[in-house]
């Protein structure tokens, strides 16, 4: 592999300093002014016959991992380490580094949650990430937390296609530049258009996101005028041959319908691509989730064309591999409080059980698990209900074999949605499973459900029996699930405005752990999904 070195941070604000004192100077002489257009100066361009060596360092989909886990993987502290060691690397080589994330540093880890992320966005300044994608998971909060976090980051939030509604502009800004020994770099900023279908109604109102496709048309001409290579950091997702299904269309998408694009650094769907994915002369990359990796692009840029001269997914202190980082002293001390606190907060044993619930994203956005039944379950202890429904997407973590705690609790249910009900005729009940039933498989809006037997079919759901009896089209029946999808969340119907939807207020972790509590030991034979037959 190759090593590029430069002296990063020092070097881009010594340059800002010159060019700024130079557009002082240009008022009082022509004679700067010529100066200040020469090829050497900061900001006007590369050097002809001058070999540039960047390197782009990225993560994505961080989601509350601070702290390194249990088994002392990933976590900020080993990746200080990791990062610095690149920086030097580079550095002796007189190269340049951007570090830059694909978004979504919300929710996940209970430690993090409980404290609005504010660890996680100390300790991406500490690392000295360059610019960040917006993620839909930003928006998991209000708007005053997510205005706060964006406060307190070291370096620009981008999202060029969230508007308020109100005033037309931009929520976020679109774009940043950066400049080294002339080499100019545009990093712009795209979010996924599916955030409203994503989090809560309430966090994203007054704001539209368009088509980051139409956003990245309309900037790159900009751009190109502005910079010599143009990365764009997104939140939308890598989809292999640009296929998205029910999700918005992703990075491939947009390579193949913006040209001008020479680098995507990607996030959403949180996949580990090992090699680049090159779509219409652009490349695109995505390190997983979690810090579980670094990515690390090394390009060369001489007269005009850019190349990749090596790439590569660094994993951060994995169990099976054989190189292990140290955890940076002063990454520890900044985040250990934070981390001792996080634990105060999700102290104590809820209850046990015998087996594995299935909970990860691999599970449960594509099939029916133990872990879907039984949470629908409790949704139906707490309520009465006569069926219940959640979506995939929002179970988050498995729960292991042997004791629960609440920890584990809140990583299954990190968003705080509220367990609702409504009161359905057959008929109605018929056209909502009619949608929720046929959600795809890789989507989190793939259903999970108690209380409700039924044949789907591509043609529709079949044989719907609910409480050991056939489906009545004019009886009233009682549905329950969380609030998120009750509102159309993951492009469910939204029920809320039905004349028998009530919000109990009760919370899904509060719900789940009262569950676990009055029914453990769990055992787990006794939630195998059961009565949903795919025909």
């Amino acid at each position: 592999m190759l090593l590029f070195g430069m002296t990063r941070i020092f070097m881009v604000r010594i340059g800002i300093m010159q060019f700024n004192i130079r557009r002082v100077q240009v008022a009082f002489t022509a004679l700067l002014v010529m100066i200040s257009a020469c090829s050497t100066m900061p900001g006007a361009g590369p050097s002809p016959d001058k070999t540039y060596q960047l390197t782009v360092l990225h993560t994505n989909d961080h989601h509350g991992r601070f702290w390194q886990d249990d088994k002392n993987q990933f976590g900020m502290a080993a990746r200080k380490t990791l990062i610095e060691q690149i920086r030097q690397e580079v550095a002796a080589e007189g190269g340049h580094v951007l570090l830059l994330s694909g978004g979504d540093i919300n929710t996940g880890v209970p430690e993090s949650d409980l404290q609005d992320a504010v660890p996680d966005f100390k300790g991406m300044n500490m690392l000295g990430y360059d610019a960040m994608a917006v993620g839909n998971h930003e928006f998991d909060n209000s708007r005053d937390v997510l205005e706060m976090q964006e406060d307190l980051a070291e370096f620009p939030f981008l999202s060029a296609n969230i508007v308020d509604k109100k005033t037309g502009q931009l929520l976020f800004k679109p774009y940043t530049t950066f400049t080294f020994d002339g080499l100019r770099v545009a990093v712009m900023g795209l979010t996924t258009d599916d955030t409203p279908k994503a989090t809560a109604a309430e966090n994203v109102q007054g704001l539209r996101f368009d088509k980051p496709v139409d956003a990245a048309r309309k900037l790159v001409p900009e751009l190109e005028e502005k910079a010599d290579i143009i990365i764009a950091a997104t939140h939308m997702g890598h989809y292999a041959d640009g296929k998205h299904e029910v999700n918005a269309p992703g990075d491939v998408t947009l390579a193949r319908e913006v040209n001008g694009i020479d680098l995507i650094v990607g996030g959403h769907s949180q996949d580990p691509l090992f090699q680049p994915d090159r779509q219409n002369d652009t490349w695109i990359v995505q390190a997983q989730e979690w810090g579980m990796y670094v990515g690390r692009a090394d390009f060369e840029y001489k007269n005009g064309q850019l190349s990749l001269m090596d790439y590569e997914l660094i994993p951060v202190n994995h169990e099976d591999s054989d190189i292990q980082f140290a955890h940076d002293p002063a990454m520890i001390k900044l985040l250990r409080p934070y981390q001792e606190k996080g634990l105060k907060l999700i102290q104590g044993k809820v209850g046990s059980t015998d087996q594995r619930l299935q909970g990860q994203r691999s599970e449960v956005r594509y099939q029916p698990t133990n872990l879907g039944t039984l949470l629908t379950q409790a949704f139906l202890a707490k309520t009465g209900a006569d069926f219940a429904v959640t979506n995939g997407g929002g179970i988050r973590a498995s729960i292991e074999p042997g004791e629960i705690s609440y920890k584990d609790v809140l990583m299954v249910f990190p968003f705080g949605n509220t367990l609702t009900t409504t009161e359905m005729t057959g008929q109605q009940v018929l056209d909502y499973l009619n949608v929720v039933a046929l959600m795809p498989t890789s989507s989190g809006a793939f259903a999970h459900f108690s209380g409700v037997e039924m044949a789907i079919t591509n043609d529709g759901v079949k044989d719907v029996v609910i409480k050991g009896k056939p489906l009545d089209l004019a009886q009233n029946y009682t549905m329950a699930t969380l609030s998120f999808s009750a509102g159309g969340g993951d492009g469910y119907p939204d029920v809320s405005g039905y004349p028998g939807f009530k919000d109990t207020g009760f919370v899904d972790a509060d719900v789940l752990r009262e569950f676990i509590e009055k029914n453990s030991p769990i055992q787990v034979a006794d939630y195998q999904p059961a009565g949903v037959h795919r025909r």
